[in-house]
């Protein structure tokens, strides 16, 4: 049987190679972290596979918590109508609500018919329906505290699903598709510091640009500077510029005046929507010449660099 003092420094080598080959996993395990990160932030795109293929694994998930979510505010606007004058006043309040929010739409859409009658010299004009939505799903998830506003679907590409769709409520637009994966896309809310959605006046010809803050609100900003002709209270739909989204859809109300325009809340709030439609891009031929344009753009500031 060796000494004790050999048996000591045995123990005392194992020990040393155990603790150098922790360091040197956890070294290693950094600098993979690291290079991940750094791809990441050079390639975004390179990580839409993985994103996608995490999104369709998770939206079964989604839509559990959502419908357990929705079950929840049900019994609490149950609740809470009770106490205040019934149940009965909670439905009334909401279609009075959604019925002002039509209104202001229907006054859009007249306006813009007086307007290309005008221009057309027409007596009449029919108002031609819009192309049946692609598909109807929940809104499984949405963030509400990150610098970025996204919001998660349960239907993609193989619902037709593509990117730069338009997302709306029974109450507005929710924003559009950043990116699709098989069976769960990624919606760029209204709200993000990257979203500019063109808007104008329910009442007028009014138009502005509606830029997400990232902080649940939207910056008005008028195209046309000098008096600020907005009022508190003021309804914003749709443009149809830009080719993405239809004209006259509701988008926000106006809550404070600034110089340049003014601070909106949205009509079509993301935390408090069930149900949303996917709508097809209103002038895929706009959106695809405002790319590529985008593109030439890029390539002569690349070449003249």
């Amino acid at each position: 049987m060796a000494p004790p003092s050999s048996r000591r420094s045995g123990f005392s080598k194992k020990q040393q190679y155990s603790v150098f080959t922790g360091y040197l996993l956890a070294a290693l395990g950094a600098l993979a972290g690291l290079a991940l990160l750094v791809l990441s932030l050079w390639q975004p795109a390179a990580f839409q596979p993985v994103r996608g293929a995490a999104s369709d694994v998770a939206a079964p998930v989604g839509e559990a918590t959502a419908t357990a979510r929705a079950g929840g505010n049900n019994a609490w606007d149950t609740v809470t109508g009770f106490w205040r004058a019934g149940s009965q006043n909670v439905a009334l309040r909401r279609e009075v609500e959604v019925a002002r929010i039509r209104l202001a739409e229907a006054e859009a859409v007249e306006a813009e018919n007086r307007r290309l009658k005008a221009l057309l010299g027409l007596s009449q004009s029919a108002t031609s329906e819009g192309a049946p939505p692609i598909a109807a799903t929940r809104l499984i998830g949405s963030s509400a505290s990150s610098a970025r506003r996204f919001a998660y679907i349960g239907v993609g590409q193989s619902d037709g699903v593509a990117v730069g769709m338009p997302i709306r409520s029974e109450r507005g637009v929710i924003g559009r598709v950043l990116e699709s994966a098989l069976s769960s896309s990624r919606v760029l809310l209204l709200t993000d510091s990257e979203s500019v959605l063109p808007v104008r006046r329910a009442s007028d010809q009014t138009v502005a640009f509606a830029e997400g803050r990232g902080d649940g609100l939207l910056r008005i900003r008028l195209i046309n500077l000098g008096l600020n002709p907005l009022k508190v209270g003021d309804v914003f739909v749709t443009s149809g510029a830009g080719g993405y989204y239809r004209p006259g859809v509701a988008v926000a109300v106006l809550s404070e005046i600034t110089s340049d325009g003014g601070i909106a809340r949205l009509i079509a709030e993301p935390s408090a929507t069930n149900f949303v439609i996917v709508e097809p891009i209103y002038e895929p031929l706009a959106v695809e010449a405002s790319s590529v344009r985008a593109r030439d753009e890029l390539t002569e500031e690349e070449l003249n660099d």
